[in-house]
């Protein structure tokens, strides 16, 4: 349950349902999830700690801006927890990761096409989550879960640029270099596919 309870908070942070500013009080979002209290201070601690809410002692919990600063950090850690991951797989790749990553590339595209953001970045996390699996190393998931939610922030701003149709190409680029066993330039591109992401548009908050 605490685990539900967190994905599903930070999934509405992510996706806008809750505004930057927007104060949160854990008693409503108990109410609006169904659960006790306990679970949802629990999250809110999480929450806090990945830069999603800004926590006010004796005062109030809110949504935190989307501060160009704190967006780049995140995105620099992330680019490069994604790029070695790309480097420990490569060596260990299989057909079956080569398989998976060309299907959530074609979900990844069907997405886009069709402007289902929510789709387009499930299947991007899957695309991507595939090397960060095949790699061996959970300590990079264990990075990458702090520091993700601030960049999938920025992903929804992705979507709303046209930056988002040369992503499958990148993708494309990716699993060849994967297959090819080149796990230099692997990394080169995994990295330099997470930089690529917007860390503002002026005048336009995530949807």
């Amino acid at each position: 349950m605490r685990d539900d309870v967190y994905a599903r908070l930070r999934d509405a942070i992510v996706d806008g349902t809750f505004s930057p500013g927007e104060t949160l009080r854990d008693g409503d979002l108990a109410e609006w999830l169904g659960v006790s209290r306990t679970p949802v201070r629990e999250a809110l601690l999480r929450l806090a700690a990945s830069g999603l809410i800004v926590a006010r002692p004796g005062r109030s919990t809110v949504v935190a801006e989307m501060e160009e600063d704190a967006v780049r950090h995140a995105r620099d850690i992330v680019a490069a927890m994604h790029g070695l991951a790309a480097r420990l797989a490569v060596p260990l790749i299989t057909a079956s990761v080569i398989e998976r990553m060309r299907q959530a590339n074609a979900a990844f595209a069907a997405a886009v096409e069709s402007g289902d953001a929510d789709s387009a970045i499930r299947a991007d996390d899957d695309f991507h989550g595939a090397l960060v699996e095949a790699s061996g190393n959970p300590s990079i998931a264990m990075v990458l879960g702090q520091f993700e939610p601030v960049v999938r922030r920025a992903e929804f701003l992705r979507f709303v640029s046209i930056d988002r149709f040369a992503a499958r190409e990148r993708h494309d680029a990716l699993i060849a270099l994967c297959a090819a066993g080149d796990a230099e330039g692997a990394a080169r591109l995994a990295f330099d596919t997470w930089q690529t992401l917007p860390v503002a548009v002026p005048g336009q908050l995530p949807v």
